[in-house]
């Protein structure tokens, strides 16, 4: 199942200039998201991260894969309209720099969830196939 940016924000409550994914690819909901984001030299952050040498923030890696994997939680029935709040970021570890005209694919794959509480693996690989970051990210749902 494909979702547009539109279709997108009406599952996860973000909006721009904070919306850090472009399109979902693949979904399968409870279980797995892959998402798109282009990297774009118009992005805000840019300006002040780094003059002359722009690189996407690691933080901002995180919360582009945290949305994602909000998706693929959020699109289940029992947790419609709800939020997906961070409880943990855990064995993140930032492997290539991100830069203007990266592409990224975001994959999150949950591997634990009980009741709101669950824990995703996840992976942002850029257009060239380097992995940009890995992570663990444990979630809430409130």
């Amino acid at each position: 199942m494909k979702l547009s940016t539109k279709e997108i924000m009406e599952i996860i409550p973000h909006r721009q200039p904070f919306l850090l994914i472009d399109t979902i690819e693949e979904l399968e909901p409870g279980v797995r998201a892959v998402a798109k984001k282009c990297v774009s030299y118009n992005e805000p952050y840019f300006a002040g991260h780094f003059p002359g040498e722009p690189v996407m923030p690691g933080v901002l890696q995180i919360e582009a894969l945290a949305q994602t994997g909000a998706v693929a939680i959020l699109c289940q029935e029992n947790f419609k309209g709800k939020t997906a709040y961070f409880a943990a970021i855990n064995s993140a570890k930032f492997k290539n720099k991100v830069v203007p005209g990266d592409v990224l694919t975001l994959e999150v794959e949950i591997i634990k969830q009980k009741g709101p509480i669950g824990v995703g693996k996840a992976v942002a690989k850029k257009d060239n196939g380097d992995i940009a970051v890995v992570a663990e990210l444990t979630f809430a749902i409130g």
